[in-house]
């Protein structure tokens, strides 16, 4: 007889606790875990919206951002014509050939005895930190430095070649930027 009640008991208990609210053994109830499910996807989709991006889809559009360029003569600047264009890693130099083309103030040279100036620089990738950073440099006939920018792009995305277009043409707003305040003075 003991063991009959021991055994009565445990199953007195156990209908108890399955008779717990909702008919779960615990926890919240259904009526509860749904509006928790909606915050949460309301939580995910405004986390979705609000995700950090490593920059603008394309590059064209995109504003030339912080003045980052440096004039240490204005004067020289502005009387340049003819402008050598050195050869610049990444194709950098090709692409500011094609863009300072399309603007059209210099007359771009293919000899350096030629020219009133020139552009040189480098345009180092990181793969590993995935930015392009490059350094523009103008300097005069005798070397003396006129004008320079420096040009930190993200890439991957977007391509290495659309960093390295984003930045010729961030360089030539920036000229294009120098000069034309010069020319208001």
């Amino acid at each position: 007889m003991k063991w009959s009640a021991r055994f009565l008991a445990f199953c007195l208990l156990g209908c108890l606790v399955m008779q717990a609210p909702g008919g779960q053994e615990s926890g919240p109830s259904k009526s509860q875990e749904q509006p928790q499910q909606q915050q949460q996807q309301q939580e995910q989709q405004q986390q979705e919206q609000e995700r950090p991006t490593l920059g603008p889809k394309s590059g064209p559009a995109v504003e030339s951002g912080p003045q980052t360029s440096t004039t240490t003569d204005l004067r020289k600047l502005l009387r340049i014509h003819t402008i050598y264009i050195e050869n610049i890693d990444n194709a950098l130099s090709d692409k500011l050939v094609e863009a300072l083309g399309k603007w059209g103030r210099f007359r771009l040279v293919t000899k350096p005895k030629d020219a009133d100036a020139t552009l040189r620089g480098s345009c180092l990738e990181s793969r590993r930190l995935k930015h392009v950073h490059s350094e523009v440099f103008i300097s005069d006939r005798n070397g003396a430095s006129v004008w320079q920018d420096n040009i930190y792009r993200p890439f991957n995305p977007p391509t290495l070649e659309q960093a390295v277009n984003d930045t010729a043409s961030i360089v030539v707003a920036h000229l294009e930027q120098t000069v034309q305040a010069g020319e208001r003075r």
